[in-house]
């Protein structure tokens, strides 16, 4: 047995799954249509038809509830397969391919948020309709330098105990 989006039966399971209603589902299904059409030049039946595989994923609707589902829950790529029902690298597979079609969709629409920028140009240009800008200054890991003096500079000094 393997999880489809036509096993959720109200908004809060909709929700708890995708992290999108059903209605919003449907106009993102919409948008993924056209983005893999897009991207493959053909229908996914027509793709499904002329593959020599068995296809896991049939509709949009199944590929965008399975890339949907796999971001909201974080499952690793075997327990992913196990709920979806095929093998861990097949999950990895469809989801990799997914991704790619989400990400067009979501850029065709006009709704991808910017990754990265070129220049702090083009970061103001982004951000100059916004009037308050939130970063997530969550200390990161680095690489303990070999050097002594180097080491005393890129230390934070947070763990010395205080008497």
């Amino acid at each position: 047995m393997s999880l489809s989006y036509q096993d959720l039966k109200n908004d809060r399971q909709w929700r708890s799954s995708t992290g999108l209603n059903q209605s919003q589902f449907e106009v993102l299904r919409g948008h993924f249509a056209r983005a893999y059409e897009q991207m493959y030049g053909e229908t996914i039946l027509e793709r499904k038809s002329g593959s020599t595989q068995e296809s896991i994923f049939g509709t949009y609707d199944d590929l965008l509830f399975f890339v949907l589902f796999s971001l909201k829950c974080g499952l690793t790529y075997d327990v992913l397969g196990l709920v979806f029902g095929c093998d861990g690298s097949s999950a990895q597979r469809n989801q990799k391919s997914a991704l790619a079609v989400l990400s067009l969709a979501l850029s065709n629409a006009g709704v991808l948020p910017a990754r990265s920028f070129a220049n702090v140009k083009d970061f103001e240009k982004w951000f100059s309709q916004d009037e308050i800008l939130i970063l997530d200054g969550t200390e990161q890991r680095s690489q303990r330098p070999g050097n002594k003096e180097v080491q005393k500079e890129a230390y934070s000094g947070k763990k010395n105990r205080i008497p």
